[in-house]
């Protein structure tokens, strides 16, 4: 009976030590400030928009589909079939995880779908190499912050709930790269987005009501916004000349963007709102194609410079019709841009955040010209003349005369590179058609109606790098 009793005793002294250890090795690996509330958390991972950069699949556009792992339990898309662009994705994994432990593994995956052959993994990471792991994305997501870092993080260079394959220096290579947007959150009780052990422990406000809205420093950005982007809502900061990523946007415009599309303090934003003439009594239109349009956004994002083009869809802004007129000269174009533009205003709020691009019928002199610091017009009657041109195709020949005069809005002209509307450049017959070759940009009339690309000076000698010249403050210095 004593060795009974002594089995019993020493078995249920194992059995505690052991569990105490356990218990010291919890605490001893997250600390003593680690979520610590009674109820496992709910996480979702979001998918709100995919582009892709490249073709991916030779026999049709890509069949996307998207593969998440939250603590390793596997969520799977449906298959989008055919589709370059996903603006508005609508899809989203949810997992129940441990709130004991602060952090949640989180991997995303983008696949092509593929009927015989297999699937592709597409390049979401920033990171070099072409193996599995160099093109999937790992992320760590914090339940006490609400922030995830690993392979995206605030300030990254792709902007936070974006991934861009190209940072991996495959730009102009081959390598699947797309460009995805995403988010990451935990159900909370007041339904802000802020995690309750924040409010609770940092913010000290109340997690049953929702007080995303409040401003505590009274430096005119909300809690949730400062939150969300790291900066302390209690400390004031003086967000009306903040600009950490220097695109001429101010945190207050980033924060007044937000409403309408994906802006971020820490990455390059470029808006420009184009307004366009109504047809004319013969019929003469001028209709910019939405191919256009995908091919700037594509041209800018792999450079991490978002594009945001407004024909109607931010704000109360672009897309608006201006009378027909058949020959259109420099004091019209001023007119249209007091009227049009600044609504007779000129302290109106969209001139510092917004470039202007008119899109006439003709203009009395030539296809295109800028006629400000942030306004330029190009003509269709000019570019349907091109789109005439054998190999030339008109989704290029638009989108590669709007990014010209877009370029000067940003600070390249002649007098500060010589390859740039060189008039003696234009054909092969002109000498200087081969002097500036290694300029590969659309700033080049060698290159105009053929590409939708500015040069990054990786060509050697005459080459200018124009992506990293290019000043996106240009704009704010006001009329010429």
């Amino acid at each position: 009976m004593k060795k009974e009793s002594m089995k019993k005793t020493i078995s249920l002294l194992l059995i505690t030590l052991f569990f105490i250890s356990v218990t010291c090795s919890v605490y001893a690996s997250h600390g003593s400030n680690d979520v610590q509330t009674k109820d496992n958390v709910s996480i979702t991972v979001e998918i709100n928009r995919i582009r892709c950069f490249e073709t991916i699949d030779f026999f049709s556009d890509p069949d996307f589909y998207v593969k998440i792992f939250i603590n390793e339990n596997e969520f799977q898309s449906p298959i989008w079939k055919n589709s370059r662009y996903i603006d508005d994705v609508g899809w989203s994994a949810t997992c129940m995880v441990p709130d004991y432990v602060e952090w949640v593994d989180i991997r995303i995956q983008l696949w092509d779908w593929n009927i015989f052959l297999r699937d592709k993994l597409c390049d979401l990471d920033g990171n070099s190499g072409s193996t599995q792991n160099n093109h999937e994305v790992n992320l760590f997501y914090s339940l006490k912050t609400g922030h995830w870092t690993g392979d995206d993080q605030i300030g990254d260079p792709s902007g936070y709930g974006r991934l861009n394959g190209c940072d991996d220096g495959s730009l102009y290579t081959k390598d699947q790269d797309c460009e995805l947007w995403f988010d990451i959150y935990q159900i909370d009780n007041d339904g802000d987005g802020i995690p309750q052990w924040i409010e609770e422990n940092i913010y000290h406000t109340s997690p049953a009501v929702n007080d995303a809205y409040i401003d505590p420093d009274n430096d005119n950005i909300p809690l949730w916004w400062e939150w969300k982007w790291g900066y302390n809502p209690f400390v004031y900061d003086d967000h009306d000349t903040l600009d950490p990523d220097n695109d001429g946007i101010e945190n207050i415009e980033e924060f007044i963007t937000n409403e309408w599309v994906y802006s971020d303090p820490f990455r390059k934003d470029l808006f420009v709102e184009m307004d366009l003439m109504e047809e004319g009594p013969n019929g003469e239109q001028t209709v910019f194609p939405y191919g256009s349009v995908e091919l700037l956004r594509d041209a800018y994002h792999k450079h991490n410079w978002m594009y945001h083009f407004d024909d109607g869809d931010i704000g109360e802004g672009g897309g608006e019709l201006i009378p027909f007129d058949e020959e259109t000269n420099d004091s019209e174009l001023g007119d249209i841009y007091n009227e049009y533009f600044l609504h007779g205003n000129e302290s109106f709020w969209r001139r510092g955040i917004f470039h202007y691009g008119l899109f006439i019928y003709n203009y009395h002199l030539h296809g295109g010209n800028a006629f400000g610091t942030n306004a330029f017009q190009i003509s269709s009657n000019y570019l349907e003349d091109k789109v005439k041109i054998p190999h030339l195709k008109r989704d290029i020949v638009y989108a590669s005369a709007f990014m010209h005069e877009t370029g000067h809005t940003l600070g390249i002209f002649h007098f500060n590179t010589p390859g740039c509307d060189d008039q003696m450049s234009k054909f092969p017959y002109q000498k200087n058609f081969w002097m500036w070759r290694p300029y590969k940009s659309v700033m080049n009339y060698g290159y105009m109606y053929k590409m939708v690309d500015y040069s990054d000076g990786s060509h050697g000698q005459n080459d200018f790098d124009d992506w990293n010249r290019m000043d996106l403050t240009f704009f704010q210095n006001g009329e010429w």
